[in-house]
This record gives structure tokens, sequence and C-alpha cells, in this order.
């Protein structure tokens, strides 16, 4: 089963302070611009097993990192900028038909770097669901809980994602409720699609220009994704983080995906529980508490850290990063280029480590 990365990183210089990426997006075609001007994303192509994907993310990492630093700048592997007023968009029509719809909550998604992990499409209604099941598990991966300075939540991208920038349009970015057929998914997407179509032309966006930036593949930001160009299915709840957290959490992701694909997958009860015998997925009404709990609370939550261990998550073996940071109620703008610069290096330090020949040869062995 193939799998691959993408992960969104923002750029700071040598104070701290936010700034664009320049010639770092020219290294590879598999380093690009966001759709602002301060973030950019590495992305990898799809790999055979986590062991590639693992040596494929670091060596990108790694040069991107390098050339960062010959031109005086560092990437910062939290969930959101901490602290800073307005985030300046690149010129792109999809991104201005956004804005032009969702008007000024389209400002919350600047603030938001995460991390998309996909799987190779094969028994496709069963993987849906098991990710969707597994959506709690975002809080393993936490990495800011800060929003303008304002601490508001363990999780603060996807609480400001999907409960602030899209609260006007809840069926378009939040948590979907479980799939019975591809045929019912994709007809959830058909519907969506209109709706924001229709909104979109009441805004006085051009029905042609409307359906020349967007397709029903790519007008939806649920956490859980059904792609047709990859195609895979997608899971783009994690924040961005350090990229052995990352790795960890693809690891353990890979053979639940795996077993989706071929063992028994059925929903009973308010538990969950992954065993040998195949997978067994709460209500959809439970998870949708151990999500919730997962972005207000993070691993703080009792109900969260048994819940992952039942679906068989080694959560011990996770220190998510919002824990570390977290300097009170709120932080000031020189708190928060301290803490980017902070973490900027912590980010050089784990690509390092992850790039000496022993972590090389443990990843391949336990891959």
């Amino acid at each position: 089963m193939k799998t691959s990365v993408e992960v969104e990183y923002w750029v700071i210089d040598r104070k701290g302070e936010l700034c664009a990426p320049e010639g770092l997006t020219g290294i590879s075609p598999q380093v690009e611009e966001e759709f602002v001007d301060c973030l950019l994303e590495i992305k990898t192509t799809p790999c055979e097993s986590v062991e590639d994907l693992a040596a494929q993310f670091v060596e990108l990492l790694g040069e991107t990192l390098r050339e960062a630093k010959e031109r005086g700048k560092g990437l910062v592997p939290l969930a959101t900028p901490l602290d800073c007023d307005s985030i300046e968009q690149l010129p792109g029509d999809r991104a201005r038909i956004q804005e032009q719809v969702l008007g000024e909550d389209f400002e919350y998604a600047k603030h938001c770097a995460g991390t998309h992990l996909h799987f190779e499409k094969r028994r496709v209604v069963d993987q849906l669901n098991t990710l969707i099941a597994l959506d709690p598990a975002l809080a393993l991966l936490n990495s800011s809980p800060y929003y303008k300075g304002q601490r508001i939540a363990a999780g603060a991208r996807p609480y400001i994602y999907r409960e602030k920038g899209y609260a006007q349009f809840p069926a378009h970015g939040q948590l979907w409720e479980y799939a019975e057929s591809v045929a019912e998914w994709n007809d959830r997407l058909e519907r969506r699609y209109a709706e924001f179509k229709r909104e979109a032309i009441d805004a006085g966006v051009d029905e042609a220009e409307f359906e020349a930036n967007f397709t029903p593949d790519d007008a939806i930001w649920t956490p859980v994704r059904l792609r047709k160009c990859f195609p895979t299915v997608e899971w783009r709840s994690p924040d961005a983080t350090l990229p052995s957290q990352i790795l960890r959490l693809a690891g353990e992701m890979y053979p639940l995906m795996d077993e989706a694909s071929r063992a028994e997958v059925r929903v009973e009860g308010d538990l969950g529980l992954v065993t040998d015998d195949g997978i067994t997925l709460p209500e959809f009404g439970a998870v949708r508490e151990y999500t919730d709990a997962a972005i207000h609370e993070g691993l703080g939550s009792g109900e969260v850290r048994e819940y992952l261990g039942r679906m068989g998550f080694d959560v011990d073996a996770y220190d998510p990063l919002t824990e570390q940071l977290d300097r009170g109620p709120s932080l000031d703008e020189a708190q928060a280029r301290e803490l980017r610069l902070e973490y900027a290096a912590a980010l050089e330090r784990d690509v390092a480590r992850l790039s000496e020949p022993e972590q090389y040869a443990h990843r391949k062995q336990n891959a």
C-alpha cells in the first residue's frame, strides 16, 4: 500500500519574524508555496513503505533547511504562528474566491499549518470510515494552543479551522459521518460543491471562473477526503510538527489502514477496539466526542488517551509540542518570535538526528 505525506512549515528570518520563502520553493518540485506569503509545503511522492516515506521526507526537509540557513531563514514546525496580525495571501483565483465567499472567516485559514497523510485506495469505504474514527489521533501531534496570541485550545489549528473558519459552512470543514458506499460519499461531495457554487455566485463570482478553479474533488475541506486525482484516502487533521513525531504517527497509521483494507471493519458501541481479528469503530457520535476532547484537551483527556490506546496507538511515545510551549493564557509578539526561533532550532536538531546512519537503520528495522 503506497503512502505519502504533505507538511506545511512557517518561514521566518533570523529575528523570528514571518517572511516569504522566496528561493526555497525552487529547491524541488516537491517544495511548494502555499496560499499565504510565509508558508511552504513539503510533499513526498507516493512511497511503497513507511521506510521509504521517512527517507524521502527527511532528505527533502534536510535539503530545504540547508538552503534556508544559507538565506538566513528557518522553518517553524508549529500549527499556528502563535501571535501575529493579518497574514497576506498570495495572488490566486482559488484563494480569492474562497475569501469572497467566506468573508472575514477566511482569515482563520491563513493561520493554519498542517500535516496531510495519504493512503492508497484499496477497500475504500472501510478505509474512509477507519480514518474518520481515528480522527481523535490528531491529539498526538497538537503543536500550538495559540491563535493571535491567545490560548484557545490544545489544538488551536483544528479548532479555528473547523469551528471558526467554516462556521457558516460546517458541512464543508468539519468531520463527516461514516460512509455507506463510495456512491453515497460522492453524492455528499456533489451536494456540498453545489452549495459552495451557489454561495460563490451569490457573492459575485462568475460561474465560469468558479468552475475553472473548483471541482467536487477539491472544493471541500473536510478532515478526511477521498481524492480522485492521487488516488488516495487523505487525512488532513494533524498539525505540522517535528518530523520524528509525524513519522511515528505515519508508522502507526500505516498498519491500521492496511488492516482496514483486508480485515473486518464494523461499527458498534462507544469504545472502539483494534485486534488481530478486525477493527471495531465506535458510533459516530462517540467519535465526535473523542475528537472534541482531542481538540480542546489534547492528551490531557484520559478518555482520549484510553481510546487511542484501544485503537492501537502507543500514546506515551508522543510528546505534543502544544504542551511544551504553553506560556499561559496569552503571549505577546516578542514571546512569539522567541518561540518560533526556538522551535525552528528544534526542527533542525530533529532532522539531524533522523539523518544519522543509526537512525536510518532503526527506521528500516521498524518499517
